[in-house]
């Protein structure tokens, strides 16, 4: 399944009820999970986002799904890529002409 990073900032909004955010990853990781989706890990970073998930969808379209869903609470912000694994690296690297 492929593999995406999500990086994310709190908005004013959801510094406003920081506290609350626990419960929102849980629900994130349900709804993800009825599409098909894993949150397979999150991380509170310093720099410059605010977090970064580790999220494996079936395809880009129920990713678009996800992140559309998420930032449509106003409590983030987020930037998403598409990451590759060493062996689909590989691959890519070996399909070059």
């Amino acid at each position: 399944m492929p593999t995406y990073i999500m990086m994310g900032r709190f908005t004013s909004q959801g510094m406003d009820k920081i506290r609350a955010s626990p419960a929102r990853i849980d629900t994130a990781r349900e709804t993800m999970s009825t599409q098909g989706a894993e949150l397979k890990a999150w991380y509170v970073v310093t720099g410059q986002f605010d977090y970064v998930a580790i999220i494996e969808a079936p395809d880009e379209e129920t990713m678009a799904q996800i992140v559309l869903s998420i930032g449509s609470h106003g409590n983030i912000t987020t930037q998403t890529m598409r990451a590759f694994t060493e062996p689909e690296y590989r691959q890519i690297i070996a399909n070059l002409s």
